[in-house]
């Protein structure tokens, strides 16, 4: 790593900062631990922390309005690095499952809906399971995602409706929510593993982007980086995720590698490419420009690629 983009990220918020010093720098963990302590009480943790109404919602309500309902921002205090058993997430979690827990075991915040939603279900089982949440409803949403799951390894929010395809989008929020299930929980649940390593073939046989059929990009919005990706899938994300969960590299990742490569700006960074329509507190980053949320995570993803070689 460059000294220059290494100081850059160390210049950072708090949330960039002990990831950087864990991921890129293996820095000692105490120092690690400091750091991420700060997520709480200074910078964008911290403001977002101080927006949580008296009722543990934020934006004033639990799905909507988006990008700032209570969903939407646990989701990217998770990202930030919160640590878990936070007292003010810990309200929130219980919130999230007491307002969608559905009778088919997952979630479900929709009065249309007579069925839990596929992607919300996974999104509030990454955030119950990060913050350790104990609650035993927490195996019921597991139990649901595995049940929902697609004969081609994928998940789709629109099986309902008839659709025969995995989604992009709904397999990786489903994915990172077993992966914290997994991480942080202590719980065992039979068939966890052998649905992610089905979900994982689903990505790979797709090259994470492509057709499998034809070869061609599936949507050209899954190479073009996001943060925060809030339910949205791209390559990055997707490469986030093998590196996290430490999974073992594989020939079929060779393309996404190489766009991520080919999106390095010439001082060393990785641009934000896109955000996403929608109500905010505060903007992190600034589309189009250098983005440290962007350099961290592909730094992060190609150091571990580099050392599966």
């Amino acid at each position: 790593m460059d000294t220059h983009i290494r100081n850059w990220l160390l210049e950072g918020d708090p949330a960039i900062r002990w990831q950087t010093l864990r991921d890129l720098m293996g820095t000692e963990p105490e120092t690690v631990r400091n750091e991420r302590h700060k997520v709480a009480d200074r910078g964008w943790g911290a403001k977002l922390l101080a927006l949580q109404d008296d009722s543990g919602m934020w934006g004033g309500g639990i799905y909507s309005p988006k990008w700032i309902s209570t969903t939407y921002t646990m989701l990217l205090l998770r990202r930030l690095g919160l640590e878990p058993k936070h007292p003010r997430a810990l309200r929130a979690c219980q919130l999230l499952l007491d307002k969608g827990f559905y009778r088919d075991g997952g979630i479900n915040y929709f009065a249309v809906l007579d069925h839990s939603e596929t992607c919300v279900t996974g999104m509030v089982l990454s955030i119950v399971a990060y913050f350790q949440y104990e609650d035993k409803r927490i195996n019921s949403l597991v139990e649901h995602l595995l049940s929902q799951q697609m004969p081609d390894g994928g998940w789709n929010c629109q099986s309902y409706y008839g659709a025969v395809h995995g989604s992009f989008h709904t397999t990786i929020n489903v994915l990172e929510g077993l992966y914290e299930f997994e991480r942080y929980s202590g719980l065992e649940k039979t068939g966890v593993q052998s649905a992610i390593n089905h979900a994982v073939e689903f990505l790979l046989r797709h090259k994470l982007y492509k057709s499998d059929r034809t070869g061609k990009i599936i949507n050209p919005n899954m190479t073009r980086f996001s943060f925060p990706p809030r339910w949205y899938y791209d390559v990055l994300r997707a490469l986030d995720y093998f590196q996290a969960s430490k999974r073992p590299y594989d020939p079929r990742l060779s393309d996404a590698l190489e766009l991520v490569h080919k999106k390095r700006l010439k001082d060393g960074a990785w641009p934000l490419q896109n955000r996403h329509p929608g109500r905010t507190f505060f903007e992190m980053e600034e589309p189009g420009k250098p983005s440290r949320w962007n350099t961290l995570r592909a730094l992060r993803i190609l150091k571990w690629a580099e050392e599966k070689f």
